[in-house]
């Protein structure tokens, strides 16, 4: 897509399925992107930035957000590309699961580290709460695709992603290389090496 590689073309759209997301500044062209994520993860943000750095102008910073959490974040240039994807991944101001897209490994994994968790060796998720039931049924369908099968589980009162247990192992196979050490432990992997 444009000038982006299709290494930043995944992690875009794997935030894009997570935590991130683009919005246009009102009486301007193009679109940009915010990368927002807790301080704690700052290795994850700047590890982001990292692939993304030719489109973006300055470093991740650290910000105050609601009470006593900081925030560690950064934002792309405005930009004709991400312009394209605000406009197939937006209706009408939410966000949404594109029907032309295909999930990689690369896209699976910053999407797992964005917004997975795993409660147990048995119990991995994909916290999609911010989609509606039809996206979220979608997404179950791109998951299938690559051979990983998952059911809606009830969290309070709104659906997420749950693996099925014969699908973890595809799913580690697919995303372990690719997720970063300080994000190991949604695997269930120690990040600190002995």
């Amino acid at each position: 897509m444009g000038s982006l590689t299709q290494l930043q073309e995944s992690v875009i759209i794997g935030s894009l399925l997570g935590d991130g997301y683009i919005r246009r500044v009102p009486g301007r062209c193009d679109a940009l992107m915010e990368f927002n994520h807790s301080f704690k993860q700052r290795e994850y943000v700047d590890w982001k930035f990292e692939k993304l750095k030719n489109l973006v102008r300055s470093k991740p910073k650290a910000r105050k957000g609601r009470g006593n959490r900081i925030a560690y974040r950064f934002s792309t240039k405005q930009l004709p590309e991400l312009t394209q994807l605000m406009n197939i991944f937006y209706k009408n101001g939410k966000k949404i699961v594109p029907s032309n897209i295909k999930l990689d490994s690369i896209i699976l994994a910053v999407w797992f580290m964005d917004d997975g968790s795993r409660c147990s060796d048995s119990d991995f998720y994909l916290n999609t709460q911010q989609f509606s039931i039809k996206n979220q049924l979608k997404l179950l369908d791109l998951l299938l695709k690559i051979g990983i099968e998952g059911r809606l589980n009830k969290d309070k009162e709104y659906f997420r992603i749950r693996f099925l247990l014969s699908s973890i192992p595809r799913f580690k196979m697919i995303v372990t290389d690719y997720v970063i050490p300080s994000m190991s432990y949604k695997l269930g992997y120690d990040p600190v090496e002995t």
